[in-house]
């Protein structure tokens, strides 16, 4: 049986039909041994056919195509052209070598030649590409390499051009960021504290929270200027009037050493970069919750912004995360303990990242391991429907944690929650019904906008007949009076319809009467038959009588 080897490089398609393999062997040693030496080689294989590309475009789509596993026209021209033809119901006598499995099993449901990808065929091709420019005349030395550059630079520009709204890098360095934020305003508080604790110790009791205790820091400055005066300032900043006379009081009967003005200004400009920092972090946890619904609705909707993008950031990527199994996700962050108790034999852990969430939190301490396997299944659900849906919408996720839910009250109290089936059939309805609802909105816009432009169109011609000569006016009357007879005529048919009806309406009452007086009659002679009747019964009985008294 013949091999014919198809080979894809940057400058066109190539094939090659694989003669003396009997000699060779199918033993890849052998071929390996062979493919170093040319002469060898080029007496096993020889080029038959090759196709250029028409232009680097052409080429980023023809690898765009071979690298999804997808045969393109050209390519199919190309074998069909050059490959023996198949007769219908036999067997073909060759076989093509391909190096990648997915675009050989797509030539064979297209086409029906026989593909296969296995070792041997692979070593084929690594001598081919070793010896290529050879194999071919026409190309000059660094054609091929100027070629395989540019192809690999556009490439890989059209692989990193996503969609800009769906980057999920930029999720994972704001999570990144808002968790460094977090350690260094908690220590930079704590400095604070400790700082402004030698001047005022007694704040430290009144105020816990530390973006209020640094605007307090910065406010109070000298707790001997401290006064009545300042209490409504006070208020402001605490929320709590009795909080504010304690600071008060306390600033009276303070036991804090007195610092120099140096001292404190250094104090107050620290305290600022931490009123800095901590709304800066405000801002970019609105900016993380804003990009989580663009990217993963579902994935938010379900589990929360902050926790979704932790997982995504663990996983690498949202692609990343759609592939991991429910098991993987389940554990996310929890690796150390995982392989550590794969080491000791010991329990292993029952969730990761996942443990952040509120509904393990809910569950009771029997149902903690459950509840995270359920609740990474739907988790893994919600992020396979975020990374491959075109549309996104957050139907999907608020079904995932009703459902969610309705686990949590199964594991409480009894109660059986809904079927999956039928979550996901009314999840999709509804989700069908908001894109139905969206194109109506859209519809009644553009309707408005052509009857604008009509209303527009129309006054237009109403200023250029006003601004032409006095044709145009009698053509105007015309139309008016073709417009008035029109009208007369609309009228005339009215009024015969309303006559046809009326004539209807009295025939049929005089139907009726017809039918009335019919039926009276009817009933007058049934009761003068009946009246014959009886007289004629009392007669008999009166001869009856009669003929008795004589006998």
């Amino acid at each position: 049986m013949a091999l014919f080897l198809l080979y894809e490089t940057s400058s066109g398609y190539s094939l090659f039909l694989a003669n003396g393999l009997d000699e060779i062997g199918q033993n890849t040693e052998a071929v390996r041994n062979s493919v170093l030496d040319l002469n060898r080689f080029g007496k096993a294989v020889q080029l038959t056919a090759f196709h250029p590309f028409e232009s680097a475009l052409d080429a980023l789509n023809q690898c765009n195509s071979v690298s999804e596993g997808i045969m393109t026209d050209e390519l199919r021209n190309f074998l069909e052209l050059n490959l023996p033809k198949v007769k219908e119901g036999k067997k073909a006598k060759f076989s093509l070598g391909v190096a990648e499995p997915k675009v050989g099993s797509h030539i064979f449901e297209v086409t029906k030649i026989p593909c296969q990808s296995n070792e041997f065929v692979h070593e084929l091709l690594r001598g081919v590409r070793l010896h290529f420019e050879r194999f071919i005349k026409d190309l000059k030395p660094g054609d091929l390499e100027k070629a395989q550059l540019g192809l690999g630079h556009s490439y890989s520009r059209a692989k990193v051009k996503f969609n800009v709204n769906r980057v999920d890098n930029m999720v994972i360095q704001a999570i990144f960021l808002l968790d460094t934020l977090d350690k260094d305003v908690n220590s930079f508080a704590m400095r604070v504290r400790e700082w402004y604790s030698w001047h005022f110790p007694e704040l430290v009791k009144i105020v816990n929270d530390n973006y209020i205790y640094a605007k307090l820091a910065k406010f109070i400055d000298d707790k001997s200027k401290l006064s009545e005066d300042k209490l409504p300032a006070l208020t402001d900043i605490l929320g709590d009037e009795d909080k504010a006379k304690e600071v008060v009081e306390a600033a009276k009967a303070s036991m804090g050493q007195d610092l120099s003005p140096i001292d404190l200004i250094n104090v107050q400009q620290f305290a600022q970069r931490i009123m800095d920092l901590s709304e800066y972090r405000k801002k970019l946890h609105e900016y993380l919750i804003t990009k989580m619904n663009d990217i993963a609705p579902n994935l938010a909707s379900l589990i929360g912004e902050i926790v979704g993008a932790r997982l995504i950031s663990h996983a690498g990527s949202l692609t990343n995360l759609a592939k991991c199994p429910s098991s993987t996700l389940q554990i996310l962050g929890a690796e150390k303990a995982l392989f550590r108790a794969l080491k000791t034999r010991g329990n292993t852990p029952k969730y990761g990242l996942i443990f952040h969430s509120s509904f393990i939190g809910r569950a009771s301490a029997r149902n903690k391991g459950r509840m995270a396997r359920y609740l990474a299944n739907k988790c893994s659900i919600a992020s396979r429907i975020d990374c491959f849906s075109e549309s996104g919408t957050t139907v999907f996720g608020e079904k995932l944690r009703e459902q969610v839910e309705e686990r949590l009250d199964f594991y409480d109290k009894g109660v059986a929650p809904r079927k999956n089936i039928d979550v996901m059939k009314a999840a999709i309805g509804s989700a069908e019904n908001k894109d139905t609802a969206m194109e109506i909105e859209e519809s009644p816009a553009v309707a408005s906008a052509k009857k604008s432009k009509k209303k527009k169109s129309k006054s237009d011609t109403a200023e250029n007949g006003e601004a032409e000569d006095k044709p145009t006016v009698n053509g105007g009357a015309a139309e008016d009076v073709k417009s008035e007879k029109k009208r007369k005529k609309e009228k005339r048919k009215l009024d015969q319809e309303q006559a046809v009806e009326k004539s209807n309406g009295t025939d049929r009452v005089d139907a009726d009467e017809q039918n009335g007086t019919a039926k009276k009659k009817k009933k007058k002679s049934k009761d003068r038959d009946t009246e014959e009747l009886q007289d004629a019964s009392a007669m008999k009985k009166k001869k009856k009588k009669s003929k008795g008294e004589d006998l």
